[in-house]
């Protein structure tokens, strides 16, 4: 616990701490948002009131009260309290936290972004969750059924945690006004707030930056009055409002991906002059768009990753701000063109084949046979040339005998791969006739 007696004491006497920092909750009522699942007698909160503190992963977007609510449940439950940030930890770093906790079972393990842990820092993880010398909190913006190992997933209760509304960022902005011991001596009037939701969103730390930013612009001799024009105007001068390094990086490039996958050129244009706007590095997008052209167009237009790649050699000779032009002419492609991802579907669907039956044996007919020993035992045998046999080319068998009525590729009914599939029906008959 003196790790947090220490902390709260260095920042309440430092005005050198961020406002969202100053403000932070110490408790449960102090928390605004997250009403599902803090409201009084709702089961997550009985669990922290009672100290029956299961393992727990909390999803959900940046600045929502993940890591208040780690430190809330560590200092009520009178435990020791590690944290650790998987940007900069290894697993070193969670062997050091598993032997301090040796000695002190329940120790409460706190990992933001655990989604950035690889599977082998997160296995080194589970033994200790399983015998209870540790508690793990884990924080994540992204889906934990995807980015966090089965395994420790299925010892942990997964709670998501939402944005705040827009009463609810008021509130926030108002409360800080009032008790933040700095902004609490001057006179400020939250009048319009608009402007800070729209370029903060819920995300409860950035609300609290904007809003510091916008009062560090202002005379604090005079009223200060907080309108949407008056914090435009401030947060343009001072504040990036595109991290490339951040959230607001993966935020855009999710939705430009998406919208070129859904067909709607003017969201990927949209999204795409975000990132150019923010300093995005160019080669980043470029090398995306070549991936989409693959997984969501494949053979449905094979000249889209021809584009996608032409476009990625054109923009390192070219550069900006005249590679915006060629990125615009891509991206508008990409999202116009008919879509398939039958090329993505059918490589997963046989690496997992694959995995689950590993060394089928390959048909005679089809091995080398470099030896005379080979060519006795069969090797290449009654192989038939399929040039050769011009319209039959599927009159033998090339899989495993296993694997024979397998279907890996399901071309679509959409671009090229219509007359793709006529082919393969005229091969293959009933095999891709359905």
């Amino acid at each position: 616990m003196d790790l947090f007696d220490s902390q709260e004491k260095s920042y309440s006497s430092s005005s050198y701490a961020p406002l969202a920092e100053r403000v932070r909750p110490k408790s449960l009522d102090e928390v605004i948002g997250q009403d599902h699942l803090l409201t009084a007698g709702s089961a997550f909160r009985q669990a922290i009131e009672k100290q029956r503190i299961p393992s727990m992963i909390f999803w959900g977007p940046p600045g929502v009260g993940k890591t208040t609510l780690a430190q809330i449940i560590a200092r009520g439950a009178e435990r020791p309290f590690r944290q650790l940030s998987a940007i900069s930890s290894g697993v070193k770093d969670v062997r050091e936290v598993l032997r301090f906790a040796e000695g002190r079972p329940g120790t409460i393990l706190f990992i933001d972004e655990i989604h950035r842990f690889n599977k082998a820092q997160q296995d080194s993880l589970l033994g200790a969750v399983e015998k209870g010398r540790i508690t793990l909190i884990g924080a994540t913006t992204e889906n934990p059924s995807f980015e966090v190992n089965s395994a420790l997933l299925s010892r942990s209760q997964v709670y998501v945690l939402q944005p705040l509304d827009q009463d609810q960022v008021r509130e926030l902005l108002q409360t800080a006004i009032e008790k933040d011991e700095i902004l609490s001596s001057l006179s400020i009037e939250l009048r319009e707030i608009d402007a800070i939701y729209r370029i903060a969103g819920g995300d409860a730390r950035k609300s609290l930056t904007l809003l510091e930013i916008f009062i560090n612009t202002q005379d604090h001799e005079e009223k200060i009055i907080m309108t949407n024009e008056a914090v435009m105007a401030s947060a343009q001068e001072n504040i990036a409002l595109y991290d490339k390094g951040g959230e607001m990086h993966y935020d855009l490039i999710s939705a430009f991906i998406k919208s070129v996958r859904g067909s709607d050129p003017d969201a990927a244009i949209y999204y795409l002059a975000r990132m150019l706007d923010g300093g995005e590095d160019i080669k980043f997008i470029a090398r995306r768009l070549i991936i989409l052209a693959s997984e969501d167009i494949g053979n449905a237009n094979p000249n889209a990753l021809l584009l996608a790649n032409a476009c990625f050699q054109s923009i390192n000779v070219i550069g900006m701000p005249e590679a915006r032009i060629i990125l615009a002419q891509a991206t508008t492609y990409l999202a116009s063109c008919e879509k398939s991802n039958a090329s993505y579907e059918s490589i997963n669907h046989a690496m997992k084949y694959v995995r689950d039956h590993p060394n089928e044996a390959v048909p005679l007919h089809l091995r080398n046979a470099p030896t005379r020993m080979m060519k006795n035992m069969g090797y290449g045998k009654d192989y038939k040339y399929s040039h050769a046999y011009k319209g039959q080319e599927g009159n033998q068998q090339f899989l495993p005998d296993p694997a024979t009525q397998q279907r890996f590729y399901h071309p679509k009914l959409t671009g090229t791969e219509i007359r793709i599939r006529k082919y393969l029906e005229s091969l293959w008959g009933d095999k891709y006739n359905n």
